[in-house]
């Protein structure tokens, strides 16, 4: 089996101590399943052309450029030569300027995660320091690195007998939580219903295993193609019945905790809604019973 391909070669640095690294990328999407456009009538694959949104023409590969939007319509044209002239030195070194307790990392910040192993023996001393110095303290290094011409701050962690690298994303580009959760109302949940809740993740607590899930659309997806090849005929999915009743969230509560609400995802079982002082004495007595099992 040949061995991967080394997405970014150059060392890693911390402070008067440096080591040769090699960077492959952690994820891949190489599995999945994907689809190309073709001309239906006769199966050939369509190509692409980059068009003059003005006059309609086929712009050729030299006279293609790059502008920056000033405004709807205007552009500002930016040669090569000068981009050239703002783009970093990146010198191929991951720069470490400092560590930080991992817990403090905000996830929404964690962008692509790559791998980073030794390259070849004379850094490998170095490179063993580095990583279980790290493992002792339980920190994690921030380091900058230049990746296609941008720069990127990488947060830096051991991992096994190497270290993950992880692109973390700028300020800039994180949306503003208030914007979307700022009119989120706060209704006055009951503590009956919060206890109910909190029975339910009781009932389906776990340990994280990534290794259980199951991309259904990708399997489905491959099964299509496969009968299609083979000439088979597609049949179209039933469309799943919604249930016309409306139920109250104290008796979904309920009958989650059951096991009748989760028989089949996204299917809530029919009810008939209990008259309210009727309603309410279930709910205390379920309850009640609820906290003297706990």
């Amino acid at each position: 089996m040949a061995s991967p391909r080394a997405y970014w070669k150059g060392s890693l640095k911390l402070s008067l101590v440096s080591c040769p690294v090699l960077l492959y990328p952690a994820s891949t999407s190489a599995e999945k399943t994907r689809f190309h456009m073709i001309n239906k009538e006769t199966g050939n694959r369509l190509k692409q052309q980059m068009v003059d949104s003005e006059t309609g023409d086929v712009v050729e590969s030299e006279q293609k450029g790059r502008g920056y939007e000033l405004k709807k319509g205007e552009y500002v044209a930016i040669e090569k030569e000068e981009l050239e002239a703002v783009q970093i030195d990146s010198n191929h070194t991951i720069d470490i300027d400092s560590f930080v307790p991992r817990d403090e990392i905000d996830k929404r910040y964690l962008n692509n995660p790559y791998y980073i192993a030794p390259d070849g023996k004379s850094g490998a001393d170095a490179f063993a320091v580095i990583r279980d110095a790290m493992k002792d303290q339980d920190r994690v290094a921030l380091a900058r690195i230049v990746l296609t011409n941008r720069e990127h701050i990488l947060a830096i962690e051991p991992l096994g007998k190497g270290l993950l690298g992880t692109t973390l994303r700028f300020p800039y580009e994180l949306r503003d939580e208030a914007d979307y959760f700022g009119d989120i109302k706060s209704p006055k949940i009951s503590k009956d219903m919060i206890e109910l809740a909190s029975h339910i993740l009781d009932s389906k607590a776990a340990h994280f295993d990534p290794s259980k899930f199951k991309d259904e659309y990708e399997t489905a997806l491959k099964s299509l193609v496969k009968r299609k090849a083979a000439g088979k005929p597609v049949k179209a999915a039933e469309p799943e019945e919604k249930p016309d009743n409306v139920i109250s969230l104290m008796d979904a509560l309920k009958q989650s905790l059951k096991g009748k609400g989760s028989a089949k995802r996204g299917r809530h079982a029919p009810t008939r809604r209990a008259a309210p002082g009727r309603s309410a004495k279930k709910a205390h007595r379920s309850a009640a019973r609820a906290r003297k099992a706990r």
